[in-house]
């Protein structure tokens, strides 16, 4: 039976009709997605702390990669360099050095804890500890300290000891193993925020620091901004490639594609 143009029934249809017409037309509009464009090297360079905080979210191995496509150096500490507990940080560099000197003086290491009590948010601790393999440059009183004034972490180009406090703290350190002995009557400070080197690299203040899993690595602040683009851009081509290679079973593949390995 024909609907009138006047009966409800047409009506309603009519309604129904142009509803679904509108929902069509949104439908087919394509969604806008405003991404924030990402950082240049300027920007980074014109507000350090968005920098530091991008360089926690990057792999070290990246960052060291991009260091050597940049500046054609070395600046990653050697396998030695080991985390006591799997860890990620990043942060700036206050270096101490000790040098070893057999002593009884009870002032022979306040220097270096007056350096610890001079440290802030996102500083990481960084010791030479001349020929201190065997010999622990910090423990828990050290870790304690740091971590209640908010350093990031600590790398000892020597041993660490009480790793249990350091542990129930949460406090990260590399160190080049677990040691039981003191620096006490062995050593004496030799200076801070002053140029050291740490397991075979050149650690100057204010360095920027990365660590996590696969080692540490030492960014010079004056190529910082560069290093974290050029690392950022490594880390997107990685991620990119993994479900890659999860859906087409070749490495050789993904690395035509992505240009990297």
């Amino acid at each position: 039976m024909a609907l009138s143009v006047f009966s409800p029934a047409f009506s309603r249809v009519r309604i129904i009709t142009a509803i679904l017409t509108v929902c069509v037309s949104l439908v087919s509009i394509p969604f806008l997605v405003h991404a924030d464009a990402p950082k240049t090297a300027a920007d980074y360079t014109a507000d350090p702390a968005a920098m530091l905080e991008a360089y926690r979210h990057v792999e070290a191995a990246s960052v060291s990669d991009a260091i050597e496509q940049l500046l054609h150096e070395k600046h990653y500490m050697s396998h030695r360099m080991q985390a006591i507990f799997p860890t990620k940080f990043a942060g700036t560099a206050l270096t101490v050095k000790l040098v070893k000197q057999e002593n009884h003086d009870s002032d022979a290491l306040s220097g270096m804890l007056k350096a610890i009590d001079s440290g802030g948010a996102g500083a990481v601790y960084v010791m030479q500890v001349e020929d201190g393999a065997d010999i622990a440059g910090m423990g828990g009183l050290m870790g304690t300290a740091m971590s209640a004034r908010g350093f990031a972490g600590a790398v000892i180009d020597g041993g660490v000891r009480d790793l249990p406090q350091l542990k129930r703290i949460g406090f990260p350190v590399y160190a080049l193993g677990p040691v039981p002995s003191t620096s006490v009557g062995h050593y004496r400070f030799g200076g801070d925020n002053i140029p050291v080197d740490c397991d075979g690299v050149k650690v100057y203040p204010n360095d920027i620091i990365v660590a996590d899993q696969d080692g540490v690595v030492v960014v010079p602040r004056a190529h910082a901004a560069d290093v974290l683009v050029a690392a950022q851009k490594l880390d997107n081509s990685e991620h990119s490639m993994y479900p890659f290679i999860e859906k087409f079973r070749s490495i050789a593949e993904a690395v035509k594609q992505f240009g990297r390995i």
